[in-house]
């Protein structure tokens, strides 16, 4: 219901926004903008599906030679801990743990083309297990809002930005990044938790957290050792080397079970055609209501809007320039990086807003394109409380980053 509501919000707000900028403006021109944008974003969901074609198949394929050569079900036991108490209503060894921990593992990596397609495989496994096939059961929400909270270990994507742009240092937001990100899945978990009524003061959950602190804070010093013209080679590098790594491991395991590869690959490959086409109308119509906002006008006037709070209260304003980046995120991975790349260009790659700018758009991740993609690949109409939890994990990855920035740059 609160994703209905949502995109009827995007057209009554953009048919506001603009025929206030017809009538008191004169601006001719703005209900052709957004008649544009609606063709051009409905041409952009197809295509984005489509070029998802060929990586689900890939990945699927994959997937399936680790579930049957025994490498998934082996990883999910490592996890399975943590996994049974944030995932309460999953049975225990369910193989959609596996898919939960590969498409993490992914996402922590910075490897999109790897996470989606196992991202959409644990929910396939998870609409199995669940009750009210058009309702998202809370296994599914928790899942999609650590998703849209973008855990994300190595940066590379933001960081080749930066380099392109010309930054002295491209690698001088991995830290505030990293520190951003993971106060975005914090609040998001905690989020969940609440709802769900799950308990992470448990001593494994905590155990668990734990760990991942201390991995992080090995990785940030480790990283911070090297040398800043290899920073971002060898952090692209070592994720790639991993997920060969990984890959060879799942073939590995399946001759050891004397199991015909190259037909198990074509086994999962098959699923990745029909859900690549399932997802098509989700996505086009989530792209079109995004980009129906953004044409009338009404992203800019919202940023106003804050601008003049924001000075109204008394507060430092230096961070408006990057906020439509971080606005921009949940709405569209694409349109974040535009402004990113548009805020460096107009401000300077090492300015307090390109860096800022930088920082926004490794935060978080794209919550309603994920949202739109997972839930309707299974064609998931009663969203429940994930839209508001992973707006909570981008508004804590966003205040976080603001307040890194200052202190950082």
């Amino acid at each position: 219901m609160a994703l209905n509501y949502i995109w009827i919000g995007f057209f009554l707000i953009a048919f506001v926004v603009a025929l206030g900028k017809l009538i008191f403006l004169g601006d001719t021109q703005v209900f052709n903008l957004i008649m544009g944008s609606t063709f051009e974003s409905a041409k952009t969901g197809f295509e984005i599906s489509l070029g998802l074609t060929g990586v689900l198949t890939l990945w699927l394929g994959i997937m399936k030679i680790g579930e049957k050569g025994g490498m998934v079900q082996l990883l999910s036991r490592a996890l399975s801990p943590l996994f049974v108490r944030l995932f309460p209503q999953l049975p225990k060894n369910h193989p959609a743990y596996g898919s939960i921990m590969m498409n993490l593992a992914a996402n922590m990596l910075g490897l999109d083309n790897a996470a989606t397609p196992m991202g959409l495989k644990a929910m396939k496994e998870m609409q199995e297990a669940n009750p009210d096939k058009e309702s998202a059961s809370n296994p599914m929400i928790m899942f999609l809002v650590l998703n849209t909270s973008g855990l994300t270990l190595v940066p590379v994507s933001v960081m080749v930005y930066r380099f392109n742009m010309g930054a002295a240092n491209p690698a001088d937001v991995f830290i505030p990044i990293l520190l951003a990100t993971f106060v975005s899945t914090l609040v998001g978990l905690v989020a969940v938790a609440a709802y769900q009524r799950i308990n992470l003061f448990n001593r494994v959950v905590m155990a668990y957290i734990g760990g991942l602190c201390a991995l992080m804070g090995a990785l940030v010093w480790w990283m911070m050792s090297l040398p800043r013209e290899l920073l971002s080679t060898v952090s692209l590098m070592g994720a790639n080397i991993l997920l060969f790594t990984l890959i060879i491991g799942f073939m590995a395991m399946a001759m050891r079970k004397k199991i015909n590869i190259y037909d198990t690959f074509i086994e999962g490959a098959k699923e990745g055609f029909g859900i690549a086409i399932h997802i098509i109308p989700f996505l086009v119509a989530m792209l079109v209501g995004i980009g129906v906002f953004r044409a009338s006008g009404a992203m800019d006037t919202l940023i106003g809007g804050i601008q003049t709070l924001v000075a109204a209260l008394g507060f430092d304003t230096q961070f408006i320039p990057a906020l439509p980046t971080a606005l921009m995120k949940p709405l569209s991975g694409g349109g974040a990086r535009g402004l990113m790349v548009d805020a460096m260009n107009t401000y300077g790659a090492d300015s307090f807003v390109g860096r800022l700018s930088a920082t926004f758009q490794g935060a978080t991740d794209t919550t309603f394109y994920i949202l739109a993609v997972y839930f309707g690949s299974v064609g998931i109409k009663k969203t429940r409380h994930s839209v508001v939890c992973g707006l909570l994990a981008d508004l804590g990855g966003v205040v976080a980053a603001i307040a890194l920035a200052y202190m950082m740059f």
